[in-house]
């Protein structure tokens, strides 16, 4: 029954949320925002009521510790494809609202001349209609949707120089919600942007190798028969944090100082924090003409947590961005390796 009230919740949340977002970029950009957010939460709240009921029959002894172990990773194991599913599907969504935007399908404000804006607050699913115009630059904290992506790499030493792993072929993409807030009551250049993200770093071996769990190890190795693919893929939930110096000088309307944002330069200095949420590597064959594909799933000696240093450089909602996690990837690894990578961000207002 609980289970079925948070859905019912989230659901409501976003049909309330489409019915009012006027059908703008920055609307329909919010729900699949939330949607990706609450796809994990209702999964891993899904997962922990069922490794709950594992315990229970534990405790009365009906079935054995390793019963139990076998039923939960399995359990794990399906939450984690639902996920991965479930994220999918709303990634695709995702590109088909950018390429709608850049086609110009999509207005930027709302056009339909009523000036209201609906404000959804999570978490707690609080929806509130402020039943007054908005007028851009009035708010001193602001909502925004972030997405970027680019190349991925991993760095020995501190450079990515002889790397063992694709350049272009590795990439990384990132989406999340953030928000942002004028530090000074009257001063538009610092900003405090913290938000919510997932990270999806992924890394293509080169000369025909993988990734092999030796134990406390985790090494390349080449593969005996010829791959078309390799891919190791790492998703992290992370809460990013930043200083933003925003150059959008102030504008002054019927007497009043309004601080817009993202119309001007942009520099934002930081980190993240956050917690792996999968690793997986995906193994491409052709064989004999037939083609077949490999996933498998598991710690593979990753770090549970994870932490870097970012920063982004622009004008206006683009930006070029970069991060660096200050931790290696692997936990054991005689040689430290830290992912870094280099692309584009957006910030949609």
């Amino acid at each position: 029954m609980r289970n079925l009230t948070i859905y019912l919740a989230v659901s409501l949340c976003l049909f309330m949320s489409k019915m009012t977002a006027q059908q703008t970029f920055e609307g329909k950009a919010k729900v699949i925002a939330i949607k990706i957010e609450n796809i994990t939460k209702e999964e891993k709240m899904m997962l922990r009521d069922e490794v709950e009921q594992v315990n229970q029959e534990l405790e009365k002894g009906t079935i054995t510790a390793a019963q139990a172990d076998e039923r939960k990773l399995k359990l794990a194991e399906v939450r984690a494809k639902n996920i991965e599913t479930r994220v999918a599907a709303a990634e695709a969504e995702l590109k088909t609202l950018v390429q709608d935007k850049v086609d110009g399908k999509i207005a930027e404000r709302d056009t339909t001349g009523n000036g209201y804006r609906l404000d959804l607050t999570l978490p707690g699913f609080k929806i509130r209609d402020s039943r007054k115009p908005y007028v851009p630059g009035e708010l001193r904290t602001t909502s925004q949707f972030v997405f970027a992506f680019g190349v991925n790499n991993l760095a020995t030493d501190g450079a990515v120089a002889g790397s063992d792993y694709r350049y272009w072929g590795s990439h990384f993409y990132e989406w999340g919600l953030s928000w942002n807030t004028r530090i000074a009551k009257n001063s538009n250049l610092l900003h405090a942007k913290y938000g919510l993200s997932l990270m999806y770093n992924n890394l293509r071996p080169t000369d025909n190798r993988m990734f092999v769990d030796n134990g406390s190890q985790t090494d390349l190795e080449t593969n005996p028969v010829k791959m078309e693919d390799s891919r190791f893929r790492n998703v992290n939930l992370v809460v990013p944090l930043h200083l933003e110096f925003d150059f959008t000088r102030p504008t002054v309307k019927d007497g009043k100082t309004l601080y817009k944002t993202h119309e001007s330069f942009r520099l934002g200095l930081g980190g993240y924090a956050g917690v792996n949420v999968k690793s997986k590597q995906i193994i491409k064959y052709d064989m004999a003409g037939y083609d077949s594909k490999l996933v498998t799933k598991g710690s593979f000696n990753t770090n549970d947590f994870i932490y870097g240093l970012s920063a982004y450089i622009g004008y206006g909602e683009v930006s070029l961005y970069a991060k660096y996690d200050l931790n290696p990837l692997f936990k054991d690894n005689a040689v430290k390796q830290n992912n870094v990578s280099l692309g584009v961000r957006f910030d949609f207002n």
